[in-house]
């Protein structure tokens, strides 16, 4: 299987030392599933591109032009992973905005990760981290490139056991894992953190909601404190790649155990995430 790397259409493997993704993080990415040469969830990604574009005033490359390079690398892919990378290009020193702006897109694609079976088929073991995610409104819900607050919490554990971390943000509200967002099931309902103040707006999460809604389970995005975690009946993570990863079990100075329940179940059989496809 072979991977490979586009800069702005071309295959090349280098950018310029003065890209303002390097200097200032000033840019946004996407990391999508690949299932049979086809992109997942692709219109969601790209929806959420353009909303991070808007916001952080960059151009948005047209979604033909994606779709065209992103084939290029992906079409041989039984199972893989794209990662697009969409930067504010060169603009040498200081953080105003150049008046040209030429934006750097990359697409690389990746071999799929390679996950314990025991992760999908038991659960999965988490941790509290200790990183804490500060509230910035105006970035929050974007998949932005300045991510070391997810890096900082990543780097808590080493041992192979423990799968995921959740982060709390300042305030003491339960945010997402360090990769995933996080969803918790109590008395038939899916409550899942809302994500106005940080966090990423996953595109699982996305799916997951709206699969909730056309089945008839009802869910709710609100605050979630870490004590509502303790007392759920039901907890699990998602993203693009892993779908749904259900938490068997908490660690750290409280624990918790939770069975695999009617709702997580439902609710993995309803998107049909399967990670060996």
């Amino acid at each position: 299987m072979s991977y490979g790397i586009l800069i702005n259409g071309h295959p090349k493997n280098t950018i310029s030392a003065q890209d303002r993704g390097l200097h200032y993080g000033d840019g946004l990415f996407e990391t999508i599933a690949v299932i049979h040469g086809q992109l997942r969830h692709w219109l969601r990604h790209y929806q959420r591109l353009a909303e991070g574009c808007e916001r952080l005033k960059l151009p948005l490359p047209e979604d033909a032009v994606l779709i065209k390079e992103a084939a290029r690398l992906s079409k041989t892919l039984e199972r893989g992973v794209l990662k697009l990378i969409l930067t504010r290009g060169i603009g040498g020193r200081g953080y105003r905005i150049p008046e040209a702006v030429a934006p750097l897109r990359i697409l690389a694609t990746y071999p799929w990760p390679d996950y314990p079976e025991r992760f999908y088929r038991e659960g999965i073991i988490v941790r509290i981290c200790a990183t804490r995610f500060g509230r910035n409104p105006l970035l929050a819900g974007l998949k932005h490139l300045n991510r070391l607050e997810q890096v900082m919490a990543r780097s808590e554990w080493s041992d192979p056991a423990i799968a995921e971390g959740l982060i709390q943000d300042t305030e003491g509200a339960v945010i997402s894992g360090t990769m995933s967002n996080v969803f918790l099931v109590q008395e038939g309902t899916l409550i899942t953190p809302d994500l106005f103040q940080c966090g990423i707006r996953g595109i699982m999460r996305g799916v997951i909601l709206d699969a909730a809604h056309e089945i008839g389970i009802p869910s709710m995005i609100r605050s979630v404190s870490l004590d509502e975690v303790y007392t759920a009946g039901e907890a699990f993570l998602c993203n693009s790649l892993v779908g749904i990863w259900p938490i068997r079990e908490i660690i750290g100075e409280r624990e918790k155990r939770f069975s695999l329940g009617d709702v997580t179940g439902t609710l993995r059989e309803t998107i049909k995430v399967d990670h060996a496809t």
